[in-house]
C-alpha cells in the first residue's frame, strides 16, 4: 500500500486537520516508512508464541473488598467547611 499527497489530504480532512499543500508530500514519504516498517514486522514469524497483554508475567494481588470509614474521619473532614456526623456537610442546590 503506497499513500500520496491526495491520500494524506483525504486523510486530514477526515481528522479534521490542516496540512498545507506544501506539506502533504513530505508527510505522505513519512507514512509510506511507516508502512514499511510494519510490512517488516509482518514477515516476522511469530507460530507458536502466545499473545502478550504484558512482558511481566506478573498478576496483581487482590484483597477483600470490604466498606469501612478508613478509620479517620476526623482527619478527613479536617480541611471541611462544615460537617455533620462524621459527614461533609453542603449547601442545599436545589429548592
Amino acid at each position: 500500500m503506497s499513500i500520496d499527497a491526495k491520500t494524506v489530504a483525504k486523510i486530514a480532512h477526515l481528522a479534521r486537520l490542516k496540512i498545507p499543500a506544501e506539506e502533504q508530500p513530505q508527510l505522505a514519504g513519512e507514512l509510506n516508512k511507516i508502512l514499511d516498517w510494519i510490512a517488516q514486522l509482518d514477515e516476522v514469524d511469530t507460530a507458536g508464541f502466545e499473545p502478550l497483554a504484558s512482558v511481566n508475567d506478573a498478576f496483581l494481588r487482590g484483597r477483600e473488598d470490604v466498606v469501612n470509614d478508613g478509620g479517620k474521619p476526623a482527619d478527613i473532614l479536617a480541611n471541611a467547611p462544615t460537617s455533620r456526623a462524621d459527614f461533609f456537610a453542603v449547601p442545599k442546590v436545589i429548592e
